[in-house]
């Protein structure tokens, strides 16, 4: 995925070839190494109902797999954002973006989530109408965001395009 209309935080350096399991090369520091579950997964879908429950489950064993340090509730506030932005992108862009890419970034202290699609339209959070159901969705992942102490954004692709993200702060699990 190109990083075009994306700014360099929070996403993870380029990482080094090799992994963090690869030998220290000359003047490499071992603080430098990304750790083992920091990383850039993407994945496309098409853009119908049935993506949004996969998209969360995918996302959801990305997360276990890697062995990402999350909070039961922050795991559940980030599959709420993944199902929240992959509906979006079902309802509103799937005439002009039959495809979404769903990205998962992961860093030594943040986890971001993002879902593109080819649409130009850009949506904005707006304030909720207690008239009306449905149209909350980008309200729910701004405020799901600023709970957790994170950060979410729409943007603009170079293809036309858009990205909308959340960013959460990975917080040490206490274990009791």
């Amino acid at each position: 995925m190109d990083n075009h209309g994306r700014g360099p935080d929070p996403r993870p350096e380029g990482g080094r070839e090799g992994g963090a399991d690869a030998p220290l090369g000359p003047g490499e520091d071992a603080a430098a190494r990304p750790l083992p579950y920091e990383g850039v997964w993407r994945f496309t879908a098409a853009a119908v109902d049935a993506s949004v429950p996969q998209a969360r489950h995918a996302v959801r064993d990305l997360l276990y797999r890697q062995g990402v340090p999350v909070s039961d509730d922050l795991a559940q506030g980030l599959l709420l954002i993944v199902s929240e932005l992959v509906t979006n992108a079902v309802r509103h862009a799937a005439l002009l973006s039959p495809v979404l890419a769903v990205e998962v970034a992961v860093g030594a202290e943040w986890v971001r989530v993002s879902v593109e699609d080819n649409h130009p339209y850009r949506p904005t959070a707006l304030e909720a109408d207690h008239g009306r159901t449905g149209g909350r969705g980008l309200l729910l992942v701004r405020e799901i965001a600023r709970e957790a102490g994170g950060v979410c954004d729409v943007e603009h692709t170079a293809g036309g395009g858009k990205v909308i993200w959340a960013a959460l702060p990975l917080k040490p699990v206490e274990v009791v």
